[in-house]
């Protein structure tokens, strides 16, 4: 279909370029209107996020030292703590440039990271300092390494620390007869069983597909191979093993920030963004198309509000995020 805008019932993109939002704005104009990053409503826009809404809320809520609620609880304060705090703060398209935004960069990367390996741990080790090797999960280590991409440390030694732990460790384990062993399944066996864990999966995914195409190394152009291939069999939200069934029926109610969770919508964002158009998609594309209303809106199904620093959107109402979102999947898919 060279024409995505006929699936919609209304278009909606002057509702996304209000400027009560900079971040959708910001992200309008540049993904889905593709606007160059000097043009001036791009410049406005991307100076806008820092200024007001929801970036400048939670930095005003930020410590001395860059991290939020207690040192401690980096991760297990949910979802108020640092970690939580970084992945909205790189959703949101914040200037990674800015210094509280680098001190929280600096507290994860000193506090989270596992010296050893380079994945991220949900605690501290009092002993070697930087993240508990135990503690290593792969979610988190997806979501720390997409989000220090998207802030631009890219290039970061330790974050190609934390690509390489991806690289080396993740798997896409779909039912085999005998879990793997050694570390780090032998501690995490609830996201390396039999069978991988889906938001494991999705999130290291994630940070592959932010890694720019001509920068990435074969390792990373494998992996992401196979773990694109492990959602498609699974037609993105279903069973592999009996299709007829929904993995998680939350999958089908989209939301954001999903934090460590995932949803239908993600996926094919993540797929889509790679350049992956597969008839195994399609059903879930069809869903995405299903849930607009009759202005070409989709709305917040699933939220973690009041459990955040600060609400984003309402529950139930047309949601510019999950709109652009689904704009982006129907663009990519039918380009």
């Amino acid at each position: 279909m060279s024409d995505w805008k006929s699936l919609l019932k209304e278009n909606p993109t002057g509702w996304l370029l209000e400027k009560n939002n900079p971040s959708v704005r910001f992200f309008t104009l540049t993904e889905l209107l593709e606007k160059p990053d000097k043009d001036p409503e791009v410049v406005k826009a991307k100076n806008e996020i820092m200024n007001f809404g929801v970036v400048p809320k939670i930095l005003a809520k930020q410590s001395a030292q860059g991290y939020w609620e207690t040192p401690e609880r980096f991760y297990t304060a949910k979802y108020k703590g640092t970690v939580w705090q970084l992945i909205i703060l790189a959703e949101h398209g914040a200037d990674g440039r800015d210094e509280r935004v680098k001190k929280a960069c600096k507290f994860i990367l000193e506090n989270s990271q596992d010296h050893e390996s380079g994945g991220f741990s949900f605690c501290a080790s009092a002993r070697t300092g930087g993240g508990r090797h135990s503690g290593v999960i792969p979610c988190l280590t997806g979501n720390m390494v997409w989000s220090f991409i998207r802030l631009g440390y890219l290039a970061d030694p330790r974050v190609e620390r934390g690509v390489n732990w991806i690289t080396t460790y993740q798997r896409f384990d779909d039912g085999i007869e005998h879990r793997p062993k050694g570390w780090p399944y032998d501690k995490a066996t609830g996201c390396f069983g039999k069978h991988s864990c889906h938001m494991g999966v999705v999130k290291a995914l994630k940070a592959l597909a932010a890694i720019p195409a001509d920068k990435r190394p074969e390792d990373v152009k494998a992996k992401i191979e196979t773990g694109a291939e492990y959602l498609l069999i699974h037609h993105i939200h279903k069973r592999s093993h009996n299709l007829n069934r929904v993995s998680k029926p939350s999958w089908l109610r989209f939301g954001f920030p999903l934090m460590y969770q995932t949803d239908a919508l993600e996926i094919l964002g993540i797929l889509t963004k790679l350049g992956y158009r597969d008839e195994r998609m399609q059903e879930a594309v069809d869903l995405v198309i299903s849930k607009q209303d009759d202005h070409g809106r989709w709305s917040l199904e699933r939220t973690f509000n009041g459990r955040f620093q600060t609400n984003i959107e309402q529950k139930g109402k047309p949601s510019k995020w999950i709109t652009l979102n689904a704009l982006k999947v129907l663009k990519n898919f039918y380009a």
